[in-house]
């Protein structure tokens, strides 16, 4: 469904459907939908014309509910904190925008991350209205990202993950080990844990799966060299830190860090270094490799 709200500032509207209930007011449901926004923030946007149905008609606070429609609204935040790191762009062809992405930067809006988040910046920077990620990075990590900005060739180059057609390395620092010996694979089974954005290991047959080895022996610190078969939320992080080296300035592995906020001067000692795949309609070899160093 088309949003009737235009691309703003590389922010792109959100919508809502409007569930089946006993709200009297379309601003008495969003009342009850978003606590945190408050009746004079809701009304204002309405008033702004910043609130409107499928059709593209405004919605004013008096509007009555009508459950089975959809709204589009302007997600806005207050006091967003700056992210203070930039990406550099790789390459920008008729298909793919590939990116170098900086430590803590978010790939798309999230909580208290709107403006500062790395599709709304590449929106804002290079007016692409179908510019999305094909691919998972978390925030804490750095390096190479793929966007898709053609929606005709958008599932060709996302099936390419699915069946493990995209080569990805990475690399990490963390400590030297004396219990294993590198290179090897190492495999075991992540499920969702507590809270709900870390994971854990468990019993059961394995659904991820790592090679390791070791690139640079730095004394007590090495540089690993990581290859994931699978790609499983958080793999890398939780794999390391199950054999007891831990990615350096990790706040969730082993245990996780309460009451922390970002450091800037400590990123996560994780980076995606390189993607490399056959392009599928070029049919040449290509790979993207990120100039950030750990």
């Amino acid at each position: 469904m088309k949003s009737p709200l235009p691309i703003r500032n590389g922010v792109s509207a959100s919508r809502q459907f409007l569930p089946t209930g006993h709200w009297r007011s379309i601003l008495e449901y969003l009342e009850h939908a978003y606590p945190t926004v408050d009746t004079a923030t809701w009304i204002d946007r309405m008033q702004r014309g910043e609130v409107l149905d499928e059709k593209g008609a405004r919605i004013a606070p008096s509007d009555a509910y009508h459950a089975g429609s959809w709204l589009f609204y302007y997600r806005e935040l207050q006091n967003e904190i700056v992210i203070p790191f930039e990406e550099h762009i790789l390459t920008h062809d008729e298909h793919l925008v590939v990116i170098d992405k900086p430590h803590f930067l978010p790939v798309i809006p999230t909580g208290p991350y709107l403006h500062q988040t790395l599709l709304v910046r590449l929106k804002r920077k290079l007016q692409l209205e179908h510019l999305t990620p094909i691919h998972r990075l978390d925030r804490e990590t750095a390096g190479v990202m793929l966007f898709s900005h053609n929606p005709e060739s958008r599932g060709t180059y996302q099936s390419m993950f699915q069946k493990h057609a995209m080569k990805k390395v990475y690399e990490a620092l963390a400590p030297t080990s004396t219990r294993h010996a590198f290179p090897f694979t190492y495999r075991s089974r992540i499920v969702a844990g507590e809270p709900f954005y870390r994971m854990k290991e468990t019993d059961g047959d394995a659904n991820s799966e790592t090679h390791i080895e070791v690139l640079e022996n730095r004394g007590e610190i090495s540089l690993y060299l990581l290859r994931p078969k699978t790609g499983r939320q958080h793999q890398l992080r939780v794999h390391l830190a199950a054999l007891g080296i831990p990615i350096l300035n990790d706040r969730f592995y082993p245990e996780l860090a309460h009451g922390e906020g970002d450091n800037f001067a400590r990123p996560l000692k994780l980076l995606a270094r390189s993607i490399s795949f056959v392009d599928p309609y070029s049919g040449l070899a290509r790979s993207f490799r990120s100039e950030r160093v750990l």
